[in-house]
């Protein structure tokens, strides 16, 4: 099981950490870094300054999002990373969902995610693979574009770069059954929000037909600490506001995948209290036995008898979100 750092997106300003952190984490042998976007900093940017202050460790976006951009210009944004970092880049995608959709980009959430990520998939990899211009005429992307609002004269192109590499891993951020079960077939790898190495029955089906080679990244917080109630604060607050707030009353993706791995009582409970504005207490309703299963968080040799529970699934790489150097040195050391 190899180790990435998931560094997220920026909060109010720049992360003055967050270099430091990368460079220390290529030196220490993980294998990957990857940045974030949500409504604010974009995913690309950091993740080129990190390349051009490293020379070794691959480069990936968790995620970034579908809405965004066009397909074509996702594909040059990572074809041009791909050049720039000498074949470091990997592509990790995701639709995010309708209030960000609609709320910040301005854009109808598609009324079938599954068939919309399928063609944005599919633009991609025929920029990749540069064999001729890009043709689509799909629900959601056509190229050329024939809509009535359209001129009629759009022509179609294929790259003027070429890319470095026609098999520039892509991977999704999926969520749904059906969406996981597709991402198996149509991208190289899947980056689950939420993993438990104890709850693996709740994707089994979703994976049942995993091609050989196929990446599996989830992400967790890490924390060496003594006390595991204080260092598994950080991850209820993320949890309270996924949960809560990062999607409507009747349609959130991060509460429906906290149902299914065994706490719809508690998901809902969140939501009723984020949604009616005591955030605080839909942070403290969070579980501490969910928080401490998707994470990990405690001694260094609580942090070791939990780690080998994450070797035990199909997980390949495990992206920790760390906060701080001991950490990063700790899990190197374990992971050894």
């Amino acid at each position: 099981m190899r180790l990435g750092l998931a560094l997220g997106y920026w909060g109010r300003g720049p992360n003055p950490d967050h270099l430091d952190l990368a460079v220390l984490a290529e030196r220490l042998g993980y294998d990957s870094v990857w940045t974030a976007e949500a409504w604010g900093s974009d995913a690309f940017t950091p993740l080129t300054w990190i390349a051009a202050h490293t020379s070794r460790i691959r480069l990936g976006t968790a995620i970034a999002q579908m809405a965004a951009r066009s397909p074509t210009a996702t594909a040059m944004h990572a074809l041009t990373l791909d050049h720039l970092s000498g074949g470091r880049m990997m592509l990790g995608l995701g639709l995010s969902g309708p209030q960000v959709v609609e709320g910040w980009y301005g854009r109808p959430f598609p009324a079938s995610p599954l068939t919309a990520t399928r063609e944005y998939v599919d633009v991609i990899r025929q920029v990749l693979r540069r064999e001729g211009p890009v043709a689509l005429d799909g629900r959601f992307h056509q190229h050329p574009y024939r809509g009535q609002d359209g001129t009629g004269i759009g022509k179609p192109l294929k790259p003027i770069t070429h890319p470095l590499r026609a098999d520039l891993p892509v991977l999704l951020g999926a969520e749904g059954p059906r969406n996981i079960e597709q991402t198996t077939r149509i991208a190289d790898g899947w980056l689950p929000l939420y993993w438990s190495p104890t709850r693996t029955d709740a994707y089994r089906a979703s994976l049942a037909d995993l091609p050989e080679g196929f990446t599996i990244a989830p992400m967790a917080r890490a924390r060496v600490c003594d006390d595991v109630a204080e260092g598994l604060l950080p991850v209820k607050a993320m949890l309270g506001f996924y949960i809560g707030g990062m999607g409507h009353a009747a349609r959130n993706f991060h509460a429906d995948l906290m149902a299914r791995m065994g706490y719809e009582d508690e998901a809902r409970r969140i939501q009723e209290l984020f949604l009616a504005g005591r955030r605080q207490e839909a942070v403290l309703a969070v579980p501490d036995a969910f928080a401490d299963e998707i994470s990990l968080v405690g001694p260094r040799e609580r942090i070791a008898e939990r780690l080998e529970l994450w070797r035990t699934g199909p997980v390949t790489d495990l992206l920790v979100t760390a906060p701080d150097p001991h950490t990063l040195r700790v899990l190197a050391e374990l992971n050894g």
